[in-house]
């Protein structure tokens, strides 16, 4: 925690993306401040906070007893209710000590399937971090906000946000979700699933890290026109010793087509289910992508052939929950429809 001084310290509004995968924080005039991996590394014994972000990361599964490195956000959802307020506390601590930010209003960016009770344990972490108001926005919305849809006008939109431990389809108008399902496959799910094809067809084992870059690097959902390869390293399952091998592009697809197809099938049953006034809305604007998901090469194309919609990929799609988050404070009055209320969306 840190002191605040009435002489040099301004109130600003921070958005904040509480993401399965990164946090990231935007400051009104500064824009985005800090984009760091979901992670934290707490001292058992006295349980303190050690580090946050990619310190925190580079410690996974090399920690000794004392201390542990988690992610406090899996699948979409806190999985570790003291881990994640204790992030955030020193997150929006860190940034408002560095920015001489004093009692800022704060919009997170929520999760899909967040509690009553992990609401307040969110609003509490951010209020006692030194907040002067909070309000919870959830993701989906969010992120269409930060793709420059007009929400808060009578027309359907349509954003499909692929992140790290969900991807959330939801058709938007009027400021609310008309129709929203989230599915608990999306970035993370998709590393396991190279991480098996690994294992199983190549005989090696890697870490969701190794898994993560190839994705990143020659990961698609539809075959390119030319086959990328790119080496990897790991452990020969036979000898148990360290080894390199190459891995094409279309390897990588076969081992994420099922996940694939299943985030594609997710988006048909939304369109499926929007109210035919709204459908010719989202026709004559297209499907807009965002998340770090919206980056896998030729997914908008797979997209494009199993709905017959234009699809475009949001700019900078994974900057598009937090940039969101930071303009409904923009324009309160208008967006104020936006924010968490008592309704609950359709889950699968």
């Amino acid at each position: 925690m840190f002191k605040f001084n009435p002489f040099k310290l301004v109130s600003k509004d921070i958005g904040i993306d509480l993401g399965t995968a990164n946090i990231l924080v935007t400051l009104k005039g500064k824009g985005i401040v800090l984009k760091e991996p979901s992670v934290v590394a707490i001292d058992k014994k006295t349980g303190n906070i050690l580090s946050t972000g990619f310190e925190a990361k580079e410690m996974l599964g090399r920690t000794p007893d004392d201390i542990s490195a988690v992610r406090p956000l899996k699948d979409g959802v806190i999985a570790d209710f003291t881990a994640t307020q204790l992030m955030l506390k020193n997150i929006l601590s860190k940034v408002c000590k560095k920015y001489n930010v004093a009692r800022p209003r704060v919009v997170v960016g929520v999760p899909f399937g967040i509690t009553e009770v992990e609401e307040r344990a969110v609003q509490e972490s951010v209020l006692q971090a030194g907040a002067r108001e909070v309000y919870l926005i959830e993701e989906p919305m969010a992120a269409a906000i930060g793709a420059n849809m007009d929400v808060a006008e009578p027309s359907g939109n349509i954003i499909v946000d692929i992140g790290g431990g969900t991807t959330e389809v939801a058709v938007i108008s009027l400021g609310g979700i008309v129709i929203s399902y989230s599915l608990r496959i999306a970035g993370d799910e998709l590393d396991e699933d190279i991480v098996n094809y690994v294992k199983r067809e190549l005989n090696l084992a890697i870490g969701e890290t190794t898994a993560e870059e190839i994705k990143k690097t020659i990961g698609c959902a539809k075959p390119l026109m030319t086959d990328m390869s790119m080496e990897i390293r790991g452990r020969d399952y036979a000898t148990g010793l360290p080894k390199n091998v190459t891995i094409y592009s279309s390897q990588v697809l076969e081992a994420m087509s099922e996940s694939i197809y299943k985030i594609v099938d997710l988006v048909k049953m939304t369109l499926e289910k929007t109210p035919p006034e709204l459908s010719s809305d989202i026709m004559e604007k297209g499907i807009i992508l965002a998340g770090g998901g919206a980056l896998i090469q030729n997914l908008d194309k797979l997209l494009v052939d199993y709905t017959g919609m234009p699809v475009y990929i949001a700019e900078n799609p994974l900057d598009c929950v937090v940039k969101g988050a930071g303009k409904t404070l923009d324009d309160i009055d208008k967006l104020k429809t936006v924010f968490i209320n008592s309704k609950r969306r359709k889950s699968i």
